[in-house]
């Protein structure tokens, strides 16, 4: 299983992904409900909305109290999905997520679109950098960042049957599709092993999935053995599959569209330093906001590009 048996079925937005699986799922599970903060195009909501209106609750630009309707419907055993951009899924709700969900360990699932720099063209304010690190700190909260619209799909799905809070975070491109449509390949908290190596271990998560495996390719072109593993699920972490794989490689690189602090990468770290000191090189932003651009041009400005994930590799193979 290598880097290069990886193939591209087509491209399409994550969001999208989000789409079709709350639509498959309202349809299957009764006690699924859907709330949006104004943002029923950009969810995709159109399908749910016409099918199953009875179960959709536009809340308007009122996040707060969306997450407050949300807490409320678990009581009477119903399964909220609260829908908007990631920027106000969390920063501007924060408070909120944690009295009224975490704290009391409330079934709602917390969807998040437009998230990281990929969010392009509208700029540092809205393109949160912060919120996985901000999620995985509050006790109980389950942070899922699948990689692309099937594996979107999917965990949209699967987190319906999964008890507790969830915070899930996708994004607004076109990305390239390349997981099993049927979902045989994911499971919540199982990291997902995409290729076996010997040299380095790359751990990536969300849209930085794929530019770890364009890595991998010209990496493997090389002569250098790559172990891929997608840890779309950030916690709870599958630290079996991170130590039996550093333990290999014996050094890694953590490819994340988030700040390098408290994300990803030293969910990683933490797990090497506590049983198996590897070196580590960090794929992500380097305590910064974003700005305007195309997701193209800031994933190379910020350094999270396909370029910039074979440098770390070859930086921490020179470490090793």
């Amino acid at each position: 299983m290598k880097v290069s048996d990886i193939q591209v079925q087509n491209e399409k937005e994550t969001r999208a992904g989000f789409g079709e699986g709350i639509y498959e799922i309202g349809k299957e599970n009764e006690n699924v409900v859907v709330l949006t903060a104004d943002l029923a195009g950009s969810f995709k909501l159109g399908p749910f909305i016409k099918d199953i209106p009875e179960r959709f609750v536009q809340c308007g630009i009122a996040e707060a109290n969306m997450i407050g309707v949300a807490a409320g419907l678990t009581i009477g055993g119903k399964i909220p999905y609260t829908t908007t951009f990631a920027n106000f899924s969390t920063g501007r709700v924060y408070d909120q997520i944690r009295q009224s969900i975490a704290y009391s360990g409330k079934n709602v699932k917390v969807c998040a679109s437009h998230a990281g720099l990929t969010l392009g063209e509208d700029g540092a304010t809205h393109q949160i950098l912060e919120d996985i690190g901000l999620m995985k700190m509050l006790p109980g909260m389950t942070v899922i960042v699948p990689c692309d619209f099937n594996q979107t799909k999917i965990a949209t799905k699967a987190i319906a049957s999964y008890d507790g809070p969830v915070y899930l975070r996708f994004g607004r491109p076109k990305w390239p599709n390349f997981t099993k449509e049927d979902g045989s390949d994911f499971v919540i908290g199982k990291a997902q092993q995409l290729s076996e190596g010997t040299d380095v271990t790359i751990f990536a998560c969300g849209h930085l999935v794929w530019k770890a495996i364009e890595a991998g390719k010209a990496l493997e072109a090389k002569g250098i053995s790559v172990e891929l593993i997608n840890i779309h699920t950030i916690k709870p972490l599958d630290t079996e599959a991170i130590i039996k794989s550093i333990t290999k490689t014996k050094c890694a690189v953590t490819c994340e569209e988030h700040n390098i602090l408290g994300g990803l990468g030293d969910s990683i770290a933490q797990v090497a330093a506590k049983n198996f000191p590897i070196p580590i090189e960090y794929v992500g932003t380097n305590d910064t906001f974003g700005e305007s651009g195309t997701p193209a041009q800031l994933l190379a400005k910020y350094g999270l590009d396909t370029p910039d994930v074979i440098a770390a590799v070859e930086r921490v193979l020179a470490r090793k």
